[in-house]
């Protein structure tokens, strides 16, 4: 049986480390959200954070804040969803 993000503790940690960030506003984001959803996050939410995580700095911000929408590789369904809660965080 594959180990899911939930079913181990080290991968919980690193995401939750990948979400702190150079950025206060985008730290701030980030934790509150994990803080409230990162019990019940499924494997795609996590797959979804993890590109989001990928990203720089600003162009995160600008993502979160609305400024700017998915395109490429990352305007996919569940990444869009994720980013749509965290833009509600």
């Amino acid at each position: 049986m594959p180990i899911t993000h939930q079913s181990d503790p080290a991968k919980r940690a690193r995401l939750r480390w990948r979400g702190r960030r150079g950025l206060l506003e985008n730290d701030l984001i980030l934790t509150r959200f994990l803080d409230a959803h990162e019990e019940s996050l499924t494997d795609d939410e996590v797959d979804a954070f993890s590109r989001l995580m990928d990203l720089a700095d600003n162009d995160l911000m600008n993502l979160l804040l609305a400024r700017n929408d998915l395109q490429g590789e990352l305007d996919l369904p569940h990444v869009r969803a994720l980013l749509h809660r965290l833009r509600s965080a």
